[in-house]
């Protein structure tokens, strides 16, 4: 086996909950800072609260780490295979674990919530701003609808008509009737990919990136952009991220 093949490999390798460690913690891909901390703003919000829901916790990795967490945390999460994850990493922390279908029926009271997280999730304004409180917190970081548009253009693959009008601008206007927006900010930082194997983990992992993607599919673009990394020694493209926090009018 080559090396090409070998890296063709780590496509097959198991993805659980949201954890890019595989890649991440050999440094085979890196990413440039942002100019804020989606952690630190949680942390702010968070401070005195007596209840929160984090939407679209994955395996619960990020809520884990935001402890002490309120007396009544609650956490949902849509896709089926991360709940069972969820819920174990998080049960023993007193958070239930919610699976839900459709983020614009969320089964919870009228004013449950005094903070609602939401990192990398999609949410309907109306169904949030029924179950946040008066004077409550909604803060969400997006990723953007140009995030790595450059994987989709050198693979040849076509780009996700669901997302590409999706930025901070678009998901301000939205909230502009029923909340007060506090916070806003955009940001295109890079990310640097060390191997084709690396790349072929990560859009396994995030499928909406390149719609019915496979390495049979695009093995010739594939081996194009190895050796362009083995030439250049790393592939960057520009991710799109954006943070939001709000207050109900």
């Amino acid at each position: 086996m080559n090396l090409f093949d070998q890296l063709l490999e780590d496509s097959n390798k198991a993805f659980k909950g949201w954890d890019f460690s595989f890649i991440e913690d050999t440094g085979r891909v890196q990413s440039e800072l942002l100019p804020w901390s989606y952690g630190s703003k949680a942390r702010k919000y968070l401070f005195g609260a007596k209840s929160m829901l984090d939407m679209g916790t994955g395996g619960g990795e990020f809520l884990s780490k935001l402890l002490p967490l309120p007396d009544y945390t609650l956490a949902t999460e849509s896709y089926l295979p991360n709940v069972p994850v969820a819920r174990m990493r998080l049960a023993p922390l007193g958070v239930e674990v919610v699976q839900i279908k459709e983020d614009d029926q969320l089964p919870f009271m009228d004013e449950s919530f005094e903070v609602i997280l939401n990192k990398h999730e999609s949410y309907d304004v109306s169904e949030v701003r029924r179950v946040l409180k008066q004077n409550a917190i909604f803060l969400t970081q997006q990723v953007g609808g140009t995030d790595c548009v450059e994987l989709n253009q050198l693979l040849g693959a076509s780009l996700n008509p669901m997302y590409q009008k999706w930025n901070l601008q678009t998901a301000a206007e939205e909230l502009e009737g029923q909340f007060n927006v506090l916070e806003s900010r955009e940001a295109f930082p890079s990310m640097r990919f060390y191997d084709i194997g690396a790349v072929l983990y990560y859009l396994k992992a995030i499928p909406w990136q390149v719609p019915h993607f496979s390495v049979d599919a695009y093995r010739e673009a594939i081996y194009e952009l190895h050796l362009f990394i083995e030439k250049n020694g790393f592939l960057d493209v520009r991710q799109h991220r954006f943070l939001l926090a709000a207050r109900p009018k």
